[in-house]
């Protein structure tokens, strides 16, 4: 058994390790990077300043509107840099890099913006990298990301704001690191799918949108009522008993795990959904022009269908062009048009009915194959058709790193465009998938893509790839409550998927819950309560599935009603009566007031 020793430093949180100069010239500390540049500093106009942001650093802050102007830019690593002491930096802490990124310069015009990014320097050889943004000309885009580190550094440390092409300018406002206090967040987590008395409310901003909210749907009051028998029975014992929650979670299964015991017997007591690694992707099933294989789905489908687990259909396409086949791209334009409705046909013909969620064009941030052979059409005709033939599945986009906040090519409001052409064109987009394949995860970051997305398109969310990537067992336990607790919290999430489980049989090594001998680790499961300062009560999957599950006891009162609050699900009531028990079950469905339940004995 271990536990966990205490981490012997003092760790400030939510204090910028970055001491922004209060002088007149505002530059104290900072140092050009490259032989050209040259700083200056620079008040924005207020209207330009964004009124807008996730950094709770300090208490009612907002962005300052003092820059700093790096001009002169000869090449693409020209930038900026400032020192920050190394000894401030702990080992084992999430940090934040937070702050705002602009650019200007004739050269910055035109559309697309540039990727800037904010890297930590140890030394000349050791850079960690803190974020990334797509910045714009005339427009200050937020820096959301994130680093941790090993060990202590042994030397002073350096920011570096670096990239654009050579001649653009970079302006950097306010820029931040500072240590995230998780378990400050995890408290305002609770009381968001916990709120007890009055409906617990979320207030979600997108851009300048108007405000809007959004009832918490995780917990609901109920009233057993036992009616005209009730003098009967009053003072009786009750015992009410979750059996299956409504919030579901799934894992990614393959032909090799379902022959392993240790596998299945973690995954049907663990989890409510499936979905297949490869075996439904096009290459799988017509590796070769013409020669259809839906053995390997089959099989799976038969393994979900035995242990009651519907399965999500990924993917239809691959919008990424290394993992389509060599066949595919040997086509004609013609004959690519052919075959992509021929693989439509086939697949959502054989399957009609059979997968409830289906990713259509996985990856279109990122890849756009289909598009550019047959045209910007091509996304929402695959959509459409989708569609027809199958008008029961909900069809997903899917994509990764939008949950992040460091990937230019994949923000949130990169998706929300994505989907707006996409329904613009017919399509029947019903549900956006985060892939969530995560590594030192920010509560704040991950809320922030979800009311960005929520709040734009009315659309359900699922994290449809989960992996938490963390060497350190401990960590990855605390890592995956973060992306867990957020994606709980949040109500336009209706589920989270697993991207494996298991040691040996994952795509990411260091994201497993089981060990490859089938025993649960800290991340599955804990076995001892951490005394670390930054994981004292820290969750694990299955603590946090028995954290969500609701049970009640007590005694009928002299109205016949019993009371209690439990999450959305099903139940089954056992009454201990004169005559002997009783048993009944019902449901918890989402709504904003009370539940009244008559329960006829």
């Amino acid at each position: 058994m271990k536990t966990l020793l205490p981490i012997d430093q003092e760790v400030l949180f939510n204090v910028n390790l970055i001491e922004n100069s209060s002088l007149e010239d505002g530059l104290s500390g900072w140092s050009p990077v490259g032989s050209c540049t040259a700083l200056s500093v620079h008040e924005e106009e207020p209207a330009k300043v964004p009124t807008e942001t996730i950094n709770d650093v300090e208490e009612g802050y907002r962005p300052s509107g003092r820059y700093i102007l790096a001009s002169g830019r000869a090449d693409e690593a020209d930038g900026l840099r400032r020192p920050i002491n190394g000894g401030a930096l702990k080992p084992r802490v999430t940090y934040r890099v937070a702050g705002w990124i602009s650019l200007g310069g004739a050269a910055a015009t035109g559309e697309g913006g540039h990727p800037v990014r904010v890297n930590l320097r140890l030394d000349d050889e050791c850079v960690v990298e803190g974020g990334a943004v797509c910045a714009v000309a005339g427009k200050w885009t937020e820096i959301k990301g994130a680093f941790r580190l090993k060990k202590s550094p042994s030397c002073d440390a350096a920011v570096y704001v670096q990239g654009a092409p050579a001649g653009v300018d970079v302006k950097v406002m306010d820029l931040q690191v500072f240590a995230t206090d998780r378990k400050a967040r995890f408290r305002k987590l609770r009381k968001k799918t916990d709120k007890v008395g009055d409906l617990a409310l979320i207030e979600v901003t997108y851009s300048r949108r108007e405000r809007r909210t959004l009832s918490v749907v995780r917990k609901r009051d109920v009233v057993l009522n036992f009616g005209s028998g009730a003098s009967a029975i009053s003072g009786a014992s009750i015992r009410v008993m979750q059996m299956d929650s409504s919030f579901p979670f799934g894992a990614c299964i393959n032909p090799g795990v379902i022959q392993n015991p240790a596998f299945v017997d973690f995954f049907t007591k663990h989890f409510d959904w499936a979905v297949f690694e490869n075996e439904l992707k096009w290459y799988h099933t017509e590796a070769q022009q013409g020669q259809l294989n839906y053995a390997d789905s089959d099989a799976l489908l038969d393994f979900c269908d035995k242990y009651g687990k519907p399965v999500r259909g990924h993917c239809i396409f691959w919008a990424v062009e290394n993992t389509v086949q060599q066949w595919v791209k040997n086509l004609s334009n013609d004959q690519l048009t052919s075959a992509v409705q021929e693989r439509l046909q086939s697949l959502l013909t054989r399957y009609a009915g059979r997968f409830p969620h289906y990713d259509v064009n996985n990856e279109m941030l990122h890849g756009s194959y289909y598009r550019d052979r047959l045209g910007d059409d091509i996304d929402a005709f695959m959509f459409r058709e989708a569609a027809r033939l199958d008008p029961g599945a909900t069809l997903f986009v899917n994509d990764y790193n939008v949950e992040g906040g460091n990937d230019p090519n994949a923000t949130p409001e990169k998706y929300i465009e994505q989907i707006a052409a996409l329904q613009q064109k017919g399509a029947a987009v019903g549900g956006i998938g985060l892939q969530g394949h995560v590594t030192n995860p920010v509560g704040e970051v991950i809320c922030d893509a979800l009311d960005k997305l929520s709040a734009a398109t009315d659309l359900p969310v699922w994290l449809t790839e989960l992996d938490v990537c963390e060497s350190d067992v401990d960590l990855r336990a605390d890592d995956l409550e973060v992306v867990l607790r957020e994606a709980y919290a949040h109500p336009a999430v209706e589920g989270v998927v697993f991207w494996g489980f298991m040691q040996g049989h994952m795509w990411r090594q260091d994201a497993c819950l089981v060990n490859s001998d089938g025993t649960v680790n800290d991340a599955g499961e804990r076995q001892t309560l951490s005394i670390d300062r930054f994981s004292g009560d820290a969750k694990s999957f299955v603590d946090l599935r028995r954290e969500w599950t609701s049970h009640a006891r007590g005694h009928i009162d002299s109205a016949g009603h019993f009371k209690f609050r439990g999450y959305h699900g099903t139940y089954v009531v056992q009454l201990a009566t004169a005559t002997g028990k009783v048993h009944k079950t019902f449901s918890v469905e989402k709504g904003d007031t009370p539940l009244v339940l008559d329960m006829d004995l």
